[in-house]
């Protein structure tokens, strides 16, 4: 009897604590996870070139997407996702760095071997890359940030399930070609197939990819080596009691949509694959490549020692002078380049924080599970560190408005259904699949006026092309200048002159240099000059820009570029 009776106080207890742990639903309650108890790992790094008689020289690699089970962490069971890697062994959340040289071409061939049905529930309402018969998981992969061939840059409509068996109508080929030709800089492989992007990342399918210049680096000095230059890869999941990825089965307007969701958030912010990791790091410099992974999520880092970044370049490009900065702002998909100098800090940890409302900028705070990013502990001991952080890093030509061949005006829509719920989002009030209206000349300049009529702020992401930030302007009387767009589609007919008239906000200094995606605020008309050519060099793209299927560009938060906020974009000659 008493034997009976311990057992089943026992087993009390053992449930007690997994409902302490994982809460109610069958859903993980993030509070109850220990933080900081993982080490964050590096990513494995794939050389995208060879070394022969010590000259690098092109290579051919070889990188698929498995259905695996990855271990977020130590406390929650493994999950299932889909992960990139040359086996699946190695396959990792998120995919293996690949280390790319300026000038020596990369050829990857980009195998799906995933099953024949998704880890997470898609909606087939909106536009959506559907093989028959459901048969297969649709992928196609886009070198964010890359400067290469339309057939190369990972068209939505260039879909492919397992073994190539069925592709999109824009299939391409299977090997694709990354010229590396381009500025030295951080890039951010993922899927893009045609609505399943927000599901695909979410199940684990993106990666980095840096271009390093040693010629044009190295004077630099800036932090090398793999201990002291690490990318970082953030992003936000929700998991249930089994371990698997959490996502909402029901739509925000389910008779219309019965899946899609506006935006996706996760109570757990994971770094590099592990749910907030901790990172022991000597008393000196070290580089971190943050890339924001998030489906919709905005990060504002910050430390909780006063530690400060040293900010060297935006999204794949070198800034022109290092900034000292407190906290930075990064959209989806958004990367920085900062340099954080352990040497100055007076404690022996220093907590990464996130201060950025969600949805962005105007919803929810943070709380204590989204508000902490992942921890630094500091060794107590004081060392030699020769790098170092120059004022004045790489400057690039600064464009000219006398170089500008046409001006455009780029509107964001959102659509709303009776009860006031989202329904799917445009540009120019126009799908994807609308005939291409973006036609820039290879080589040109452009002036982009981005009107943004919604509440949200949207990271407009251009392929292809590279952008500085002008100015932005708020809209006033913005609900009659909404109700005329509306009804024209036309900020000319609309006398957009006559409404942008408002506050200018400022570029932060970090953000002044080459971007390709910037966050569009809401209620503003943010102006930027694109550039459809190198900027490092006066030489020709070293391939044909105007080839087929073209190129896009779009709203970076993944569940409004599925539904469907993305535009073709074709260049001509």
């Amino acid at each position: 009897m008493e034997l009976k009776m311990n057992y089943t106080l026992f087993l009390v207890h053992i449930l007690g604590l997994f409902a302490a742990v994982y809460g109610d639903g069958g859903l993980v309650s993030p509070s109850k996870l220990e933080m900081f108890v993982d080490e964050i790992p590096d990513m494995p790094r794939i050389k995208g070139y060879d070394v022969v008689h010590e000259v690098p020289v092109s290579k051919r690699l070889k990188i698929s997407m498995f259905q695996k089970y990855w271990k977020f962490h130590k406390d929650l069971p493994p999950t299932k996702v889909f992960a990139y890697g040359e086996t699946k062994q190695t396959a990792t959340v998120p995919g293996p760095t690949i280390e790319a040289i300026h000038g020596v071409s990369t050829r990857v061939t980009w195998q799906n071997q995933l099953p024949s049905k998704h880890i997470l529930p898609w909606d087939p309402t909106i536009p959506t890359a559907i093989p028959t018969n459901n048969q297969g998981v649709p992928t196609v992969v886009h070198l964010h940030g890359g400067i290469d061939e339309p057939q190369s840059d990972g068209n939505s409509h260039s879909w492919f399930t397992n073994g190539f068996r069925q592709r999109g109508p824009h299939w391409t080929k299977k090997t694709y070609h990354y010229h590396n030709q381009q500025q030295p800089g951080n890039l951010y492989y993922h899927d893009h197939a045609m609505g399943l992007t927000r599901v695909n990342l979410l199940a684990g399918l993106f990666g980095a990819y840096i271009i390093r210049h040693h010629d044009v680096e190295a004077p630099l000095g800036l932090p090398y080596s793999d201990e002291f230059d690490r990318p970082l890869v953030v992003f936000d999941r929700s998991f249930r009691v089994n371990g698997s990825i959490y996502m909402d089965t029901k739509g925000n307007n389910p008779d219309i949509h019965p899946q899609w969701q506006p935006e996706y958030f996760g109570d757990v912010i994971v770094v590099n694959g592990k749910a907030w990791p901790y990172m022991a790091v000597r008393r000196r410099k070290y580089r971190f490549r943050i890339i924001n992974a998030s489906n919709a999520r905005f990060f504002k880092f910050f430390f909780s020692n006063g530690l400060r970044f040293i900010h060297v370049g935006s999204d794949s490009v070198y800034s022109e002078e290092a900034v000292l900065v407190k906290d930075i702002l990064l959209g989806p998909s958004e990367i920085a380049d900062v340099v954080v100098d352990f040497s100055k800090s007076k404690s022996s940890s220093a907590v990464l924080h996130n201060g950025a409302a969600y949805p962005y900028p105007g919803g929810d705070p943070v709380n204590e599970s989204n508000g902490k990013v992942m921890k630094f502990i500091i060794n107590p001991h004081h060392e030699f560190d020769s790098s170092r952080v120059p004022k004045k890093l790489l400057k690039y030509p600064t464009p000219r408005l006398s170089d500008v061949s046409k001006t455009r005006y780029i509107a964001m829509y959102e659509y709303t259904s009776p009860i006031d719920e989202p329904v799917h989002l445009y540009i120019n009030a126009k799908s994807y699949d609308d005939p291409v209206t973006e036609e820039p000349k290879v080589g040109s300049t452009e002036i982009w006026n981005v009107i943004n009529l919604t509440e949200d702020n949207h990271p407009l992401h251009i392929h292809l092309g590279l952008f500085r930030v002008l100015d932005q302007t708020n809209i006033t009387n913005i609900d009659e200048f909404r109700e005329c767009m509306n009804k024209l589609n036309n900020a000319e007919k609309c006398h957009i002159e006559k409404y942008a008239r408002g506050e200018k906000l400022s570029v932060e200094p970090y953000e002044k240099g080459w971007k390709n995606v910037y966050k569009m605020h809401p209620g503003y008309v943010t102006k930027i000059i694109v550039k459809f050519a190198y900027i490092h060099t006066n030489a020709s793209y070293a391939f044909d820009a105007t080839a087929e299927p073209g190129y896009v560009y779009h709203c970076h938060i993944l569940d409004h570029e599925d539904n469907v906020m993305m535009r073709p974009l074709k260049l001509v000659k």
